[in-house]
């Protein structure tokens, strides 16, 4: 049974994903508050975290930083009343997943977040017991872990997925539908920009010049190729 967070500190909001999350077989831990929640995190093992934007004390996008410092593979959905790109560009900046805004349909919810755990659990079971090697890079699906020589690289599963597509298709383009289809899945409701966000950490946290990269290949007009070294 998986095990979802939800953060949030309007109780009738937080009262409502959890009975829709309940009925949908999840195991569920509230927080009322970002201080809260890094209190879970330090003692529960998750699965996901829903986690609010607008919230008293340390608000979501610096309880989204400070998660993800200790908590590099936990799924994280931003929960905002906010409808423009910045806030959710913002969020995926800070190593968010997803982001849904409300009101929003508890159906819509729940699908995304089965979607996003589905994909975090892995596919083919022979993938799990590969090595996968790229130059100084190594992609480790048995651990899910990434390293550039002897030091690991910590991604979010977002980028994890994203670089083990193309450590698994070296010197392939992928078009930004095409990333989205296979990472989000294809019936993601979010912006495309979404690609170029986490494309950006991506290189941020393995090219030794992120404005020059080495390994992510910006093929113009239509996405990114991973190239082989």
């Amino acid at each position: 049974m998986s095990k979802v967070l939800i953060v949030e500190d309007e109780e009738n909001i937080r009262s409502f994903i959890k009975i829709n999350l309940n009925i949908s077989g999840f195991e569920v831990r509230e927080a009322g508050s970002g201080e809260e929640a890094l209190i879970i995190c330090e003692k529960e093992k998750l699965d996901l975290i829903i986690l609010d934007i607008m919230l008293p004390g340390i608000d979501g996008y610096k309880t989204c930083e400070l998660i993800r410092k200790d908590n590099p593979q936990v799924a994280i959905i931003m929960l905002t009343a906010k409808n423009q790109d910045m806030d959710k560009i913002i969020g995926l900046e800070l190593g968010a997943d997803d982001y849904i805004t409300k009101p929003f349909n508890p159906t819509e919810l729940i699908y995304r977040i089965k979607a996003i755990l589905r994909r975090s659990g892995g596919n083919a079971k022979e993938d799990k017991e590969k090595v996968v090697f790229n130059g100084p890079l190594s992609l480790d699906d048995r651990s899910q872990k990434v390293f550039i020589e002897e030091d690991e690289v910590k991604l979010t599963l977002k980028e994890f997925q994203i670089i083990k597509l193309f450590m698994y298709n070296l010197d392939r383009a992928f078009s930004r539908d095409e990333l989205l289809d296979n990472i989000w899945g294809e019936d993601f409701y979010g912006d495309i920009k979404t690609v170029d966000v986490h494309i950006r950490r991506l290189r941020e946290k393995i090219e030794e010049d992120p404005s020059k990269p080495k390994y992510i290949e910006t093929v113009w007009g239509y996405g990114y190729r991973f190239k082989k070294v």
